[in-house]
């Protein structure tokens, strides 16, 4: 036990200067609990509040496809210039060095594929494995307009209450249904959903035309999406 003679009075009690509680600066996130926003800062750049998301989980529905062979060749040498990484818990274990030290989000969502309805998935990870990952965020398809919406409904919405128990973001990734169209209004209407739902942050597809709606109509962060290859770089980011 400490001897109480030893122990000195403290003095500098800054009296008269209110403690600092500075605001969590990502658009939405402020009433998060500390571990989540914890997360979200390792995802989103402090000083911008922005991210670059190196995405690689397509192969969990459409397997070896062109570019991802062999993820450890043509993908791991970009880790580096990536901010966080999307993958699936396979690839993770399997392909991924942990001293990488990027944050990851996982995907957590499945049992589709190219040959059947991509809307019919189902939530494919645990929470309880998410952690034991390390995952800063688990991800989701949402698939507005889709025969299965309903379900991938439901799967944002385990996911996010599961993931509000732990202090891990769920990111909704909106998928667009065969009859919709892939403009302003669907993403919008897609991206509004998820965020109503509970999801801390929404990744979706940039639009040329009224994306500026899509961006301003969803009350938390936004991640673009990757498209096609183009000759040109775009002024996304300047909506966000």
């Amino acid at each position: 036990m400490a001897d109480l003679d030893d122990i000195k009075d403290g003095k500098d009690f800054g009296i008269g200067q209110p403690q600092e509680n500075r605001a969590f600066y990502l658009k939405g996130s402020g009433a998060l609990d500390w571990g989540m926003q914890s997360r979200l800062a390792r995802i989103f750049n402090p000083n911008t509040g922005r991210t670059v998301m190196l995405a690689f989980d397509h192969g969990y529905f459409q397997g070896p496809t062109t570019g991802l062979e062999r993820i450890d060749l043509s993908i791991a040498p970009l880790f580096p210039e990536a901010d966080v990484l999307m993958c699936t818990r396979g690839i993770l274990r399997s392909v991924v060095p942990p001293a990488t030290n990027k944050p990851v989000v996982l995907r957590a969502s499945g049992g589709n594929s190219i040959l059947s309805e991509l809307s019919r998935e189902s939530v494919a990870v645990t929470m309880e494995d998410a952690l034991r990952l390390n995952a800063c965020a688990v991800a989701a398809q949402i698939y507005i307009g889709s025969e299965y919406e309903h379900q991938s409904i439901n799967n944002i919405i385990k996911l996010v209450d599961e993931g509000t128990r732990y202090g891990i973001p769920t990111l909704a990734v909106t998928g667009v249904g065969k009859e919709m169209a892939r403009d302003a209004r669907y993403f919008s209407l897609a991206s509004r959903i998820a965020a109503e739902l509970g999801a801390q942050f929404v990744k979706t597809y940039f639009v040329e035309e009224g994306f500026e709606k899509v961006a301003a109509s969803c009350p938390v962060p936004i991640v673009i999406a990757g498209g096609k290859k183009t000759a040109r770089t775009g002024s996304a980011g300047d909506v966000l």
